[in-house]
């Protein structure tokens, strides 16, 4: 008794078809609209330009596609940046009688 049971899910019901935030979805448009636009304007006659023609859709589809533990891959680049280029202070509270006397003091 007393044990609570907290879905997985809770908050897919706040994306949109579950998996999609708002903004996924208008970079995703967006890449994919660039590259209609360059298949549009290029001339498609060679393998290479066609393939960077429809770069910009690949590699929005590559950042949102969703990944375990995180909600996409852009999110995890996301979380490393901000890992790497801010200051990180840990601050250690141990398990010391000593710690324990300076909170009483304070």
């Amino acid at each position: 008794m007393g044990n609570y049971l907290i879905p997985a899910n809770t908050k897919k019901s706040l994306l949109i078809f579950g998996i999609f935030n708002q903004f996924d979805l208008i970079l995703f448009g967006c890449g994919v609209g660039v590259s209609i636009l360059l298949l549009l304007t290029l001339p498609i006659q060679n393998i290479a330009i066609s393939i960077l023609a429809i770069l910009p859709g690949l590699v929005t589809g590559m950042l949102i596609m969703p990944i375990p533990n995180y909600h996409n891959i852009l999110t995890v680049l996301r979380n490393c940046i901000e890992f790497y280029s801010e200051n990180q202070k840990f601050v250690w509270r141990g398990w010391c009688v000593l710690d324990a006397t300076a909170d009483k003091k304070k």
